[in-house]
């Protein structure tokens, strides 16, 4: 025992599982612990942030492309709508972000850059022209441009 936490974060990791499990509460890195558990949560905003990115990018592509739109593209859209669906019920606290302006703004910036890598075009919109009810919802696909 006695990993420190900048040697090897995933021993360090065990060890403090181990101390907490056994009860050995004044041997615990307590900075440490809290700081990990505060990264658990913005772990999960970037998760969330990166899968919606992805999945507007996805939107912005099935709209401003028709001629390439087929029905794996469509299965795509759909499952990455279910996982971000997933990933709010698994984690609730998540969804204030996606009424947050300043936040939606930094992921369509990515979901364009993404797309306009993809597709080679820069004709893509400013701001997120759809409502999140309406990206979140089951069968919903932006009309062609």
């Amino acid at each position: 025992m006695g990993t420190t936490y900048e040697a090897d974060v995933a021993a360090w990791a065990n060890e403090q599982a181990m101390l907490l499990r056994s009860g050995q509460l004044s041997a615990i890195d307590i900075e440490h612990i809290a700081e990990e558990i505060e990264d658990v949560g913005k772990s999960e905003q970037r998760e969330l942030a990166s899968r919606l990115a992805v999945f507007l990018a996805h939107l912005l592509k099935w709209q401003y492309q028709p001629e390439r739109q087929s029905a794996s593209w469509q299965r795509t859209i759909k499952e990455q709508r279910r996982a971000l669906a997933y990933h709010l019920k698994q984690v609730p606290s998540l969804k204030p972000k996606l009424s947050d302006t300043e936040w939606q703004e930094y992921i369509w910036a990515d979901a364009v850059s993404m797309a306009i890598e993809e597709t080679g075009m820069g004709c893509f919109p400013k701001s997120c022209p759809w409502s999140v009810h309406d990206v979140l919802s089951d069968n919903w696909l932006p009309a062609h441009e």
